[in-house]
């Protein structure tokens, strides 16, 4: 795909504008496998993944079915990012995807399978609740340019936002500004739980160091007081102290130490690197080049500012 074959392809809100980053579009150097338990399910599922060719982007398959890491297929779900096409459902994708946009994977084919092969409701595995396991498994294979059948290789494309933008339910927003460099600040809100209380975390300088020092370690939280609740409502069937940081509204932290003080909201930027890399297309980058400011934001509303990003809202 040349420059300008590249810049047709890209359609979205006339609120961004799709520039070349200077930079070739990658893939990983080689397969990585991983095996664990779904967080929400409890089920245990086997992630391959496979390097891929040039402007193939990111995609699920479960033969016969492939699922684009897309936000036209992201599903509303409650506490995690779900993508559904005819019938399968991938549920939990963000830590993975987060991984795979922050560390430059561009072009990956990933193979989920569980158990049960009539099973159409898969879960990529929680891990320890972070992206550290996808992180240091990509540093391990390493990454080399995607190229197609013919050796040639392609830009790598990314949206620059060129004006405001801004989704909101009720006190909580996501809202983007123009900005030569990626730049995100992110603030959480839970006063009724005094460990955590209200949080932020900025990021000036987006890249992989960054990510996998400062970000990637942080692991997904809950508040114990809602966790009976949650399983009512048939989550976190796979949800413990080895997976998720825990912390009571009367006792603090149950799992402490943390890894760090502001952990909760760094998880959250997590997240929404995660979320946000369902913009790409055709091997181009996910999270726009603007300064992006959260605040009390969630998988709903990260997937919101996505589709208004997209011009679907």
């Amino acid at each position: 795909m040349t420059v300008s074959s590249a810049f047709n392809a890209f359609k979205s809100s006339k609120s961004v504008v799709w520039k070349s980053t200077g930079r070739l579009q990658q893939t990983i150097a080689g397969c990585i496998e991983r095996k664990g338990k779904g967080l929400h399910s409890g089920k245990v599922s086997t992630v391959k993944l496979w390097p891929e060719l040039v402007s193939k982007g990111r995609y699920f398959d479960f033969q016969p079915n492939v699922i684009r890491a897309s936000i036209e297929f992201a599903e509303e779900s409650p506490l995690c990012t779900t993508l559904c096409k005819d019938g399968v459902k991938i549920r939990t994708a963000e830590h993975l995807l987060s991984a795979l946009e922050a560390m430059e994977v561009d072009n990956c084919r990933i193979e989920i399978k569980n158990s049960d092969p009539e099973d159409f409701d898969l879960e990529v595995p929680i891990f320890d609740g972070s992206a550290s396991e996808w992180v240091e498994a990509i540093e391990l294979v390493g990454l080399k340019e995607a190229t197609d059948h013919c050796g040639n290789c392609c830009e790598k494309m990314a949206a620059y936002v060129n004006e405001p933008v801004h989704v909101w339910r009720n006190d909580s927003f996501v809202a983007a500004f123009p900005s030569p460099e990626i730049r995100i600040t992110y603030g959480i809100d839970f006063r009724q739980v005094q460990a955590i209380g209200c949080q932020w975390f900025s990021v000036t300088s987006l890249d992989n160091s960054f990510y996998s020092k400062h970000i990637a370690l942080s692991r997904t939280f809950c508040i114990y007081e809602e966790v009976e609740r949650m399983r009512n409502a048939g989550l976190i069937k796979g949800g413990g102290l080895e997976n998720a940081l825990v912390c009571s509204a009367s006792k603090g932290w149950l799992n402490p130490p943390l890894r760090f003080p502001d952990e909760p909201c760094r998880h959250k930027v997590l997240d929404l690197i995660g979320d946000a890399s369902l913009f790409a297309r055709f091997g181009s980058q996910g999270l726009p080049v603007a300064h992006i400011v959260a605040y009390k934001g969630s998988h709903a509303l990260h997937s919101d500012f996505v589709r208004r990003l997209s011009g679907i809202i």
